[in-house]
């Protein structure tokens, strides 16, 4: 008898156990959407109509040079409800030319009309492509520039990008101070 409530116990548990795997994979994988702008195989494609489809989140200004950001309407009503970025976020760098001048206002500083680069990030939740070298931290990392804009050119997010990101790793690799309207809720 002790040995038949033995393997009833066993084969109870097992079998709930097997229920809960079985209920809580499939939801995952329902989560798993795939991800805009990227392959099967993890390959990000540069986003055509970025400024008129996107959100401009903020600008830096380096060296001489002005970056742009861009994300997704719902990228960015997500982040200010969570204060995270959600799966499937794109981020756009967009890296320009600039220059300087006084005008009436004192000394400022534009963007010129003359593309250098574009970054693009994709966040990950799900670690989709183990082993991608351009998919780590959470994200995926690609470049485009001017002279063939359509031709990622990265080769390992460790050799091409990570130095940047890492003061941003608590901020989920992402300088998020630069971006007010993150934080902004009013119109």
């Amino acid at each position: 008898m002790n040995k038949i409530n033995h393997s009833l116990r066993v084969i109870v548990f097992t079998l709930l156990t097997l229920a809960t795997v079985g209920a809580v994979l499939p939801a995952r994988a329902q989560d798993q959407k795939p991800l805009p702008y990227v392959s099967a195989k993890g390959e990000i494609s540069m986003p055509t109509g970025f400024r008129e489809k996107m959100i401009y989140i903020g600008s830096w200004s380096l060296q001489g040079q002005m970056h742009e950001v861009y994300t997704q309407p719902e990228s960015l009503a997500a982040y200010r409800k969570t204060g995270a970025f959600p799966d499937g976020t794109v981020l756009i760098k967009e890296v320009r030319a600039g220059d300087s001048g006084l005008k009436t206002t004192g000394q400022v500083r534009w963007a010129k009309d003359e593309d250098l680069q574009c970054f693009v990030m994709v966040k990950d939740n799900y670690n989709r492509f183990p082993g991608n070298p351009l998919w780590q931290d959470g994200w995926g990392w690609a470049l485009f520039k001017a002279d063939a804009p359509m031709k990622q050119v990265a080769t390992s997010y460790t050799a091409d990008c990570q130095a940047c990101h890492v003061p941003a790793a608590a901020t989920d690799h992402v300088f998020t101070e630069g971006y007010p309207i993150l934080r902004i809720h009013k119109p």
